[in-house]
């Protein structure tokens, strides 16, 4: 089995996250797919942006909640990370679905429901892969358990992935109980016992953020489903050296 490669917030280490450019140089790059966090605006419009707060990544201060779209649209979510990316806009989810629609693309949505439990954005965001025919292609992953829980609702057949960090009593058989597919764990929590029990309860396992080759390749070694990495670029050389016996 092949690990899949997922390009953490597009090519963030080449672009600044969750922008345009940076997804484009994943997809150029060869990415098998694209990571990106989804909040929800005063309109009720899911963009792609990773914090709450607009302050990291904009020229903006306050929370995404309370703008509107069209609001958000005038911030400048370049300049932060290189004048070069100077005047790159904050997108909707649409936006991209648009981008990726005749793409082979496969997308992994975080949607940012920790902090703030956004109202229906589990079925907005839903309607919107719905709409675009990107289901089959889509992985919806949270740190929230209610957002995993609500969207195995809306849909059994959608592919959901509960994030965490911590390896907790009983993850496995909750994780069941949510209705996920699988795991998105911290990269410390990967070993061999921890792969063979999630496939013993029909669980894949993908693990965050993979930047270092040595840890890209004990990933392709032990047979992840996925890596969600910075850096898809090295992600993916080291994957074709490991794939030719080069690397061991």
């Amino acid at each position: 089995m092949k690990t899949l490669i997922y390009a953490h917030r597009g090519a963030s280490k080449q672009a600044p996250e969750n922008t345009m450019p940076a997804f484009t140089f994943a997809y150029e790059l060869g990415a098998d797919g694209i990571e990106t966090d989804i909040q929800l605006t005063k309109d009720h419009v899911p963009v792609l942006i990773h914090d709450e707060n607009v302050r990291r990544t904009t020229n903006g201060t306050g929370f995404v909640q309370d703008y509107t779209f069209k609001q958000l649209q005038q911030l400048d979510a370049g300049s932060w990370f290189s004048e070069n990316f100077m005047n790159t806009r904050i997108i909707s989810l649409e936006q991209l679905l648009s981008w990726v629609k005749d793409k082979e693309l496969k997308l992994n949505l975080e949607l940012k429901t920790k902090i703030i439990p956004y109202k229906h954005i589990e079925q907005i965001v839903y309607d919107l892969l719905i709409k675009y025919d990107k289901l089959n292609q889509t992985v919806i992953s949270s740190f929230n358990p209610s957002t995993i829980q609500n969207m195995h609702e809306i849909d059994p057949n959608v592919t959901t992935a509960l994030l965490t960090s911590q390896k907790k009593v009983d993850l496995f058989r909750f994780a069941k109980q949510l209705g996920a597919s699988g795991l998105h764990i911290k990269s410390r929590l990967l070993n061999p016992p921890f792969l063979n029990k999630a496939t013993e309860n029909g669980l894949y396992v993908a693990t965050y953020t993979i930047n270092r080759k040595f840890e890209m390749l004990r990933c392709y070694k032990l047979g992840c489903h996925a890596i969600i990495s910075d850096l898809p670029h090295l992600a993916i050389e080291t994957r074709e050296l490991y794939e030719q016996n080069i690397l061991k």
